[in-house]
């Protein structure tokens, strides 16, 4: 059985030998990798990029109290950019599928048009949503357009959705079942869960969500991190305004 942990050291060393940078998370609260600088960013200008990563992705309106066996408030997806998009970027696909224990040959797996818009952020792309025997499982997004610029050459992104992934790879229902990682104590088989990890945080923040949050307070930050952004901007401080951009959308998805 594949835990958790063991999916997402298998993609790293899949995407390590397809050349791609091995980056950490972004330190912020962003609903999906796409909004990580080492995509969104990346995607604009001539220069080729190639990297993979976790991104821990908030989604407070999915908040469930830990109640709920496949919504979370926060789930973890593991994104790949590719720039520019290989054409043989569907094979490479298949082939970290294959890496993850999956006959690409015994499984449905269907490529579905889905494709994708940010409006705030002026950013579109073409894209296909990957289903195996009827469940998604990952994302495919080219990218046209990135804060209403034109991507040359265009951007691929693959996004694998890693709790429902790991669901299928493991046969649960609930993702609070995942087996995060084993290991053998003295000849006995331990065992850490998906909600030995992260099930009190679901707890807690479905309460800060919908009940201890503040609408003043949160306007506040928002019209707060909105100035702080055009004044960087005038700045030239491209970097540190998108950041403060990604704050504000937070806090507008609380709100």
């Amino acid at each position: 059985m594949i835990t958790f942990q063991e999916a997402i050291l298998r993609l790293q060393t899949y995407w390590n030998q397809q050349g791609c940078a091995l980056l950490q998370p972004i330190d912020l609260e962003v609903g999906a990798g796409t909004s990580h600088t080492a995509t969104f960013l990346r995607a604009i200008g001539p220069e080729p990029w190639r990297a993979a990563y976790v991104q821990p992705s908030r989604r407070p309106k999915d908040a469930r109290y830990g109640e709920n066996p496949n919504r979370l408030h926060q789930h973890h997806q593991y994104q790949v950019v590719l720039k520019p998009s290989p054409p043989e970027i569907i094979d490479v696909y298949l082939g970290s599928l294959t890496a993850l224990g999956i006959d690409t040959r015994k499984n449905d797996i269907r490529f579905v048009e889905d494709d994708w818009e940010n409006p705030t952020l002026g950013a579109w792309g073409l894209g296909w949503e990957v289903w195996m025997n009827g469940m998604e499982i990952t994302q495919f997004t080219y990218f046209q357009q990135v804060g209403g610029l034109e991507c040359k050459p265009i951007t691929g992104e693959i996004t694998y959705g890693l709790e429902r992934l790991t669901m299928y790879l493991q046969n649960v229902d609930n993702v609070f079942d995942l087996v995060y990682t084993k290991w053998r104590d003295r000849g006995v088989e331990k065992v850490l869960r998906y909600g030995d990890v992260f099930h009190q945080n679901e707890v807690e923040q479905s309460r800060y969500n919908f009940e201890a949050s503040d609408p003043q307070v949160l306007l506040g930050q928002f019209n707060l991190f909105e100035a702080e952004a055009k004044r960087l901007m005038d700045a030239q401080l491209a970097l540190p305004a998108y950041e403060m951009v990604l704050k504000a959308g937070h806090t507008f998805n609380l709100l």
